[in-house]
C-alpha cells in the first residue's frame, strides 16, 4: 500500500477514500484479512488512532468488518462493493460534467471527449 496525503483535508478522511479505492479495485481482496491497526499505521506512516478511525468509517460504510478475536476482514459482500464502486465512479463523472460546463463545454461535448480518449465511438 502506498499512500500520499495533502495538508487540505483531515488524514482519515484521505485514508478512507485511498482504502476504498484499494477495495473496490480488488487491490485489496474480498474476505483478504487485513494487517493489525498498528501496522497499517506502521505502513501508511500515520498515527495508529488516526487509522482505527479510518477503519470505524470503513466498517460503518459496510466494506469491513471485524472478527473479534481474528481481526478485520474485507466484506465478501460483492454487492456492497459494486454499489461503493459506482457511487464513487457517479461522484467522479459529477466533478467532471461539472468541470466542463466551467469551461463551456456541453454535456454532449464532454462525453465526446471520453469516448474519443477512451478509443471508442
Amino acid at each position: 500500500m502506498n499512500f500520499t496525503f495533502d495538508n487540505d483535508r483531515p488524514i482519515y478522511v484521505q485514508l478512507v477514500e485511498q482504502l476504498k479505492l484499494y477495495i473496490v479495485s480488488g487491490k485489496l481482496e474480498a474476505g483478504i484479512r487485513l494487517p493489525s491497526v498498528r501496522e497499517l499505521a506502521l505502513k501508511t506512516q500515520v498515527n495508529p488512532n488516526t487509522m482505527q478511525k479510518a477503519l470505524i468509517e470503513l466498517e460503518n460504510e459496510r466494506l469491513i468488518y471485524t472478527e473479534r478475536t481474528n481481526g478485520k476482514f474485507v466484506t465478501s459482500d460483492q454487492e456492497r462493493i459494486e454499489y461503493v464502486k459506482k457511487e464513487l465512479a457517479n461522484k467522479k463523472v459529477q466533478i467532471y460534467l461539472y468541470d466542463m460546463e466551467k469551461l463551456g463545454v456541453s454535456n454532449e461535448q464532454a462525453i465526446e471527449y471520453l469516448q474519443k480518449l477512451g478509443g471508442r465511438k
